[in-house]
């Protein structure tokens, strides 16, 4: 079973507000996005936020891409799933990750230690806790004895993210879906060739694993402001040690080094010059809408199940030509 082809939206968009949120997530649904699909790095609590949005709409699917496995404790996860997953039945498709260096240890105040011995027994773990059994596990990372809760009647289907390949191959291995982000569209050939290993690792058919993916989009006529937007969104993540050792494993060695160089000594023009127009044009999707949608098509066809639009740059005018040019009377795959 080959998975159909998804245009989803990322909420929030700009504003922190949870009304405004709400908003956009009626808007997309009413345009006819698939999907809708939330962060959970601070701010707006995303396992919070999921059944409001859910309330709010009547079809679409949300799914959280991602909610570090550092932040909460399985069993907490297991519980806010069940009741999400029991009061809106197929509808809400939670992702796990590792997240990264900045936000466990800098922001939460947590080591962030053995990211895929973490990952490994949170899955174990969870798997047990929905299935109604009751817990007696001793993992490398994590350990629980004799938690039980209900069984989850209506599946909740557990979506892992990876970017490099053993994590790439966990997730295809022992999630129900691989959620991508942020690497060079040169790299996508290979990114799907680890999929296929840890699905074939499991014995399914590699195109039975759905692949998701956050796009960073800004559809515009100003490529220059839009290429700007990207670098001062994402210099900092890719100075963190998880994402600065994926860009150079995706092929952009010197790049990697020269964000790490010029963030440890604080140069911050330094750190966002490299993030070229060559290189925001491989990782973002950036321009007039027609350019947009067709790189958006070719992801589609190299593999990418569920392309989620998130909207970077900023001005009202933009985010409503984004939200409208992969509306459904504009755009088909």
């Amino acid at each position: 079973m080959s998975h159909r082809k998804r245009t989803a939206m990322s909420l929030p968009a700009f504003s922190a507000q949870v009304s405004d949120t709400i908003d956009l997530a009626k808007r997309a649904e009413a345009l006819g996005y698939d999907d809708l699909w939330l962060a959970d790095a601070g701010g707006l609590d995303a396992l919070t936020l999921s059944p409001m949005i859910l309330e709010a709409t009547e079809r679409v699917r949300l799914g959280i891409a991602v909610v570090p496995v550092f932040t909460r404790t399985p069993a907490v996860l297991a519980s806010t799933f069940s009741v999400i997953g029991q009061s809106y039945p197929n509808r809400f498709v939670p992702g796990l990750g590792t997240s990264s260096h900045a936000i466990i240890e800098n922001w939460h105040g947590l080591k962030f230690e053995k990211p895929l011995s973490r990952m490994t027994d949170t899955m174990a773990l969870l798997r047990t806790m929905m299935g109604g059994e009751k817990t007696r596990y001793q993992g490398s990372v994590l350990h629980s004895r004799g938690y039980q809760q209900g069984p989850v009647t209506s599946p909740v289907p557990i979506y892992m993210a990876g970017l490099r390949p053993k994590m790439l191959e966990l997730a295809a291995e022992i999630g129900d879906g691989v959620i991508l982000n942020l690497f060079p569209r040169s790299a996508l050939p290979k990114i799907m060739e680890h999929i296929a290993i840890g699905a074939e690792r499991a014995g399914k058919d590699p195109a039975d694993v759905e692949v998701v993916c956050r796009h960073m989009v800004a559809v515009t006529d100003d490529k220059a402001a839009a290429r700007n937007a990207f670098r001062a969104a994402f210099s900092s993540y890719y100075s963190t040690p998880v994402y600065n050792s994926f860009l150079a494993w995706a092929g952009y060695e010197d790049a990697a080094r020269e964000i790490r160089e010029g963030w440890a000594t604080k140069d911050r023009e330094r750190t966002a010059a490299a993030l070229s127009d060559e290189l925001a044009d491989e990782i973002g999707l950036l321009g007039p809408a027609q350019e947009v949608q067709q790189q958006m098509r070719d992801y589609a066809d190299a593999g990418i199940h569920t392309n989620i639009v998130s909207c970077i740059l900023p001005t009202p005018e933009i985010l409503d030509a984004t939200v409208n040019a992969f509306a459904r009377d504009n755009f088909s795959f």
